[in-house]
C-alpha cells in the first residue's frame, strides 16, 4: 500500500527533523519532504537530524527537499495539514482519527496522501493553506494547544498507523496456558462448595443460595485459565488435608 508523505515546512531545527523522522519510522512511514529548511539540507541541519533520529536513519537517507509548498504538492491528490488556529477559511476540519480513516480511504483508491506540518515557531501561514486541501485540528487544551514538531508528527502517524489496527483493544497474554473451559470452573466451584459445607461458611439457607450467587460470579468473572485453576485445586487441596 502506498503510504502517506510527511512534508515539513521550513523546518527550523535538525533536531525536530530527526525527531520527526523517527517518529514516522515507529510508524511504518517513511517518506519525508521538506519544504525550504531555514539552514539548508544537508548542511546545518544534517548532523543534528542524525543524531536525533535513532536509528531512523532511512527516512533521512531518502528525504526530498523542495523550495516551495506548491512543489512539495505537486503529485500529491489529498493534503491535510494541521493547524491549532482558525482560519477564516472555508475548508474540511477533521480530528486526527477521521483524517487518518480518511486518508486510509484515499490510498485504498489510489490517492496520495499529503500531512503538512508548519514551522516550528509560527506554523503554516494562510499562504502555505492555499495549497491544502483539508486541516487537522488537535482537540488539546485551549490554554495551551501548543505542540513540538516531532509530536505532532508522531500523533498524526500513529492514528494513521492506528486506522488499520486490528490489535483488541485489551488482552491478556496468556503464555502457555489456556482459558479454562467452563466445566472445569464449575468443578472446582462444586469441590469447593462441598468443603464450605460442613464449616458453617454458609450461615443460613436463607443466604446461602444469594451467597452460591456470589461465588460464581467471581470465579466466572475472573476468566480463568487451566494454570490458574490447576494452582486453585492445589490450594484447596493443602487447605483440607
Amino acid at each position: 500500500m502506498i503510504k502517506p508523505a510527511v512534508i515539513l515546512v521550513r523546518p527550523q531545527m535538525g533536531e525536530n527533523i530527526g525527531a520527526a523522522a523517527r517518529a514516522m519510522m515507529n510508524c511504518c512511514l517513511t517518506e519525508l519532504r521538506l519544504v525550504a529548511p531555514r539552514d539548508g539540507w544537508p548542511e546545518k541541519l544534517h548532523n543534528r537530524a542524525y543524531a536525533t533520529a535513532s536509528g531512523a536513519e532511512r527516512v533521512l537517507d531518502e528525504i526530498k527537499i523542495y523550495d516551495t509548498l506548491a512543489e512539495a504538492t505537486a503529485d500529491i491528490h489529498f493534503s491535510f495539514a494541521t493547524t491549532s488556529r482558525p482560519r477564516g477559511q472555508v475548508r474540511e476540519i477533521f480530528t486526527p482519527t477521521a483524517a487518518a480513516k480518511s486518508a486510509r480511504g484515499k490510498i485504498m483508491n489510489g490517492q496520495k496522501v499529503g500531512f503538512i506540518f508548519g514551522p516550528e515557531r509560527t506554523g503554516l501561514e494562510n499562504e502555505d493553506m492555499m495549497h491544502v486541501n483539508a486541516a487537522i485540528q488537535i482537540p488539546l487544551n485551549p490554554e495551551y494547544a501548543s505542540l513540538n514538531l516531532a509530536q505532532a508528527v508522531l500523533l498524526i502517524a500513529w492514528e494513521f498507523l492506528r486506522a488499520d489496527d486490528a490489535t483488541p483493544s485489551v488482552q491478556i497474554p496468556l503464555g502457555n496456558a489456556m482459558p479454562a473451559v467452563q466445566q472445569e470452573v464449575d468443578f472446582f466451584l462444586g469441590r469447593l462448595i462441598t468443603q464450605l459445607d460442613p464449616t458453617g461458611f454458609f450461615t443460613s439457607p436463607e443466604q446461602k443460595p444469594q451467597m452460591l450467587q456470589n461465588m460464581a460470579a467471581l470465579f466466572k468473572r475472573a476468566n480463568l485459565t487451566d494454570q490458574e485453576l490447576r494452582t486453585l485445586h492445589g490450594i484447596l487441596t493443602a487447605l483440607t488435608n
